[in-house]
């Protein structure tokens, strides 16, 4: 479907996204969503269906922060009873009450083991809601795809789909894992550090709280700048390794043309920008952490001072301080991280809004009232009056018309760009027409269930499609219920068994992803038994003998004789001299239909098919 179609209005450029530390796998760090709320509000509608699993995500969190804020208040009371019982044993009295801290401690670490135990517990569900969410986006994507009308793949790049399925999903899933539960113990745990640090002293909170706005604009300031190399760093990732896939792709013509230094320059030349936005970036971010932990020592300072007067005039314990120091550090640490939950609902809600973009693309109508059943079809198709454009404005097929009978041969045949594989398209209704009728005996092909109408059809394209699986499966793609026996007679009639007989594991050999394993000509024998498995009553194929031996085109010939024997075939033609027997020749160029007729009649007009036919002849010769 490439160099054979009629190039369209707008071709698209490939989206390369490229992980890299700068974000989410896909996702560029800080990347926003257009519309924020409503991206949310989808997505909270799809989340919907785990509610009861989030009420016992959000329960066990609660317990597990609050098991967790208790915990300094109870060893500030043990300290106090150790200062207490040092200052009794100075003056004379009995000393440290051992048995008193020991129930204190082991209070401790119960409400710490429970703690952890909720805390578990709240992650379990939550990462069973996370993963189902995934498996459900998914499932819903893979499914899509299949309803998606073609023009979409054609103007949409393969990586640019793949991404939908992979990064921005697993983006969804790492935010809902962490952000989520991140959000409610975070605040959970603010709420009930506060309360417990003005539980202790007032005063102290107040000169403690002074240092979140001074914090909050140093890290807003530094954000603000890493952010700017941060998506330098991402953009020069996907140059870097754009480059790289593009060299390692075509190395044998890089070495062709001995074009080595100038690849390694371009590639230093893009790694020295990486290298640079990179070390920005990192430096940046890097610089956070200890400028806070610097503003943070120096609110410490204040407290330390401040908590020891207090102590001198015997308004709180000593152990209050302790406890006041790990309310503070726990204080601090869930308002960076509901910053950092802020961030990342932000990469969710974009990922989230490229996933929903995909999902509520409009449809192919896959069926129809009362459809028409194929049983018992012939194969005899007929154009009428048909006129097409992949843009409504630049008609290309105008007022097309032909009969074609059950088992005739049909050539469309043209040069390069004339549009041929737009007639197949047509046929298989991978897009409809403008205007017009293509009728399948008499039936409106409209009037068919669309999987059902391509039931009727085989293909065997110049391009060969073979999965990563055995020969026998890739064979059997086309009927998944045929048998082992029912397989072997397909490749003993499209010339392929003495082959795959030679082969060390015959029909149970592993193809791998590229089928690079065996040559071009074998896979277009393997193809052609997939399809004459299938025993299709219309076929379309597209002539793929340029590239390989003489011999092995005369085993392609023979099998593709085989396979259209008492069927309806369309073929998709290169090489002229094929198509001398062909029914009706349908000569196209620029989208158009220029001439039909057989080869004779073609040949004698001596028009423009005649002048394609001699000027091959001549070439040949």
């Amino acid at each position: 479907m490439s160099n054979e179609e009629v190039k369209q209005e707008k071709p698209f450029k490939p989206n390369r996204r490229m992980m890299g530390p700068g974000g989410p796998p896909g996702m560029m760090p800080g990347e926003k969503a257009k519309d924020f709320k409503g991206t949310m509000k989808k997505l909270t509608v799809s989340l919907s269906k785990y509610k009861i699993g989030f009420i016992f995500v959000i329960l066990f969190a609660i317990g597990s922060t609050i098991f967790s804020i208790i915990g300094p208040t109870i060893m500030g009371d043990a300290t106090t009873k150790i200062f207490e019982g040092i200052v009794s044993k100075i003056g004379g009295g009995s000393g440290i009450d051992f048995d008193a801290i020991g129930k204190i401690l082991l209070t401790l670490i119960g409400l710490y083991v429970a703690s952890a135990i909720f805390s578990f517990v709240q992650g379990y569900f939550m990462t069973d809601i996370s993963q189902k969410v995934t498996y459900q986006f998914r499932k819903d994507i893979s499914e899509k795809i299949h309803r998606m009308p073609m023009n979409y793949f054609d103007t949409t790049s393969h990586g640019e789909i793949l991404s939908r399925v992979t990064n921005d999903v697993d983006t969804l899933s790492q935010s809902l894992n962490q952000s989520l539960t991140q959000m409610i113990t975070s605040v959970i745990m603010i709420i009930g550090v506060l309360f417990m640090m003005l539980r202790i002293s007032v005063s102290m909170t107040l000169l403690a709280l002074l240092i979140l706005p001074l914090s909050g604009i140093v890290v807003g300031k530094v954000m603000k700048k890493s952010q700017k190399y941060f998506k330098q760093q991402q953009e020069y990732l996907g140059h870097v390794n754009g480059q790289v896939e593009e060299v390692y792709g075509g190395h044998n013509i890089v070495k062709v043309f001995n074009k080595e230094e100038s690849s390694i320059v371009e590639f230093n030349e893009k790694n020295e920008k990486l290298f640079e936005s990179a070390w920005k970036s990192q430096f940046l971010s890097g610089l956070m952490m200890p400028v806070m932990q610097f503003i943070g020592n120096l609110g410490y300072v204040g407290v330390a001072i401040l908590g020891g007067y207090l102590t001198i005039k015997g308004k709180i314990q000593i152990g209050q301080i302790q406890s006041f120091f790990q309310y503070i550090r726990n204080f601090t640490q869930p308002i960076a991280q509901l910053m950092q939950v802020a961030n990342m609902f932000q990469s969710t809600a974009a990922a989230a809004e490229r996933v929903f973009q995909f999902l509520e693309v409009e449809e192919e109508v896959q069926t129809v009232e009362n459809p028409v059943s194929i049983d018992g079809l012939n194969g005899g198709v007929e154009f009428k009056n048909v006129h097409f454009g992949y843009n409504p404005d630049k008609i290309i097929i105008n007022d097309f018309s032909a009969k074609v009978y059950k088992g005739q041969k049909i050539a469309i045949v043209g040069p390069t760009g004339a549009g041929k594989t737009t007639m197949v398209k047509l046929l298989m209704r991978f897009y409809d027409i403008n205007s017009g009728e293509i009728l399948i005996d008499g039936h409106n092909i409209q009037a068919f269930d669309r999987s059902e109408l391509r039931k009727l059809f085989g293909m065997v394209l110049q391009d060969t499609w073979l999965f990563n699986g055995t020969i026998m499966d890739n064979i059997r793609y086309s009927k998944l219920d045929a048998t082992d026996e029912e397989v072997i007679k397909a490749a003993k009639a499209a010339h392929v068994h003495h082959f795959i007989s030679t082969l060390p594991d015959g029909y149970n050999m592993v193809l791998n992803e590229e089928a690079s394993n065996v040559s071009q000509g074998q896979k277009q024998l393997l193809t052609i038994a997939r399809a004459i498995l299938a025993d299709p009553k219309i076929l379309i194929l597209d002539e793929a003998t340029s590239s390989v031996d003489t011999r092995t085109e005369i085993l392609i010939q023979r099998a593709m004789d085989s396979l259209m024997k008492g069927r309806t075939s369309f073929i998709i033609a290169h090489r002229l001299s094929t198509i001398r027997d062909a029914d009706l020749i349908l000569v196209m160029d620029e989208g158009d239909i220029v001439e039909q007729g057989n080869h004779e009649e073609l040949l004698a007009k001596g028009e423009f098919y005649a002048k394609l036919y001699n000027s091959q002849f001549e070439k040949s010769a």
